[in-house]
């Protein structure tokens, strides 16, 4: 059972293509969704995170409002570093849980392990190869303006806070680009796809 930490910049198409290795018969484990959870009212996470950047952060149901919380560190350095280091850790093991108990139950087919921050967040070794989504800068401006409501300047600064792809391609053991239809882009991961179930 390989698996694959699927990574790449924000708006970059990374959750396109967990979507197609989904249909494929991936497994996925998506680490913003685990950040979800880790981030629960009255969690271990939800409480540092909250002590750590006060109630001005919450929604009115008590839930960490992510806009909120990531208007604030996107802009800091030290805040976002913080944060970081708040919630890597509590990902990092719950991702690890889940990949020793589909091992456990006998999964076969390769598991994916979608994560923006696999790099950055040192979470290497959990997976056993790395596949990079890139894209154009304009191309990622234009998509974060469409799907997130981001004017160019906010899409550049998150942009900006993140490592580059010049950065993560040498951890890359595959590179997806995103520049094509979506029709391309099923073509390419398909046959990559092909190529992991075999291994």
């Amino acid at each position: 059972m390989r698996v694959i930490g699927l990574t790449g910049g924000i708006g970059s198409g990374k959750s396109t293509v967990a979507d197609i290795l989904e249909a494929l018969g991936a497994k996925i484990i998506r680490a913003d969704s685990v950040g979800h959870e880790v981030y629960r009212p009255r969690t271990q996470g939800w409480q540092r995170v909250t002590e750590a950047f006060g109630r001005d952060i919450l929604a009115p149901d008590g839930s960490i409002d992510r806009q909120r919380l990531g208007a604030v560190v996107f802009s800091d350095a030290h805040a976002r570093a913080r944060l970081n280091a708040i919630v890597h850790p509590l990902i990092a093991a719950e991702i690890g849980r889940r990949i020793e108990a589909h091992r456990a139950a006998g999964w076969l087919e390769p598991i994916v392990v979608e994560a923006a921050v696999l790099i950055e967040a040192g979470w290497l070794s959990l997976v056993d190869e790395v596949w990079l989504i890139v894209a154009d800068r304009d191309v990622v401006i234009d998509r974060l303006g469409k799907q997130r409501r981001l004017a160019p300047e906010e899409a550049r600064v998150r942009i900006a806070a993140q490592l580059g792809d010049a950065e993560r391609q040498r951890y890359a053991h595959v590179v997806i680009r995103n520049t094509g239809s979506l029709e391309e882009l099923r073509e390419q991961v398909g046959a990559l796809w092909a190529r992991s179930v075999r291994l």
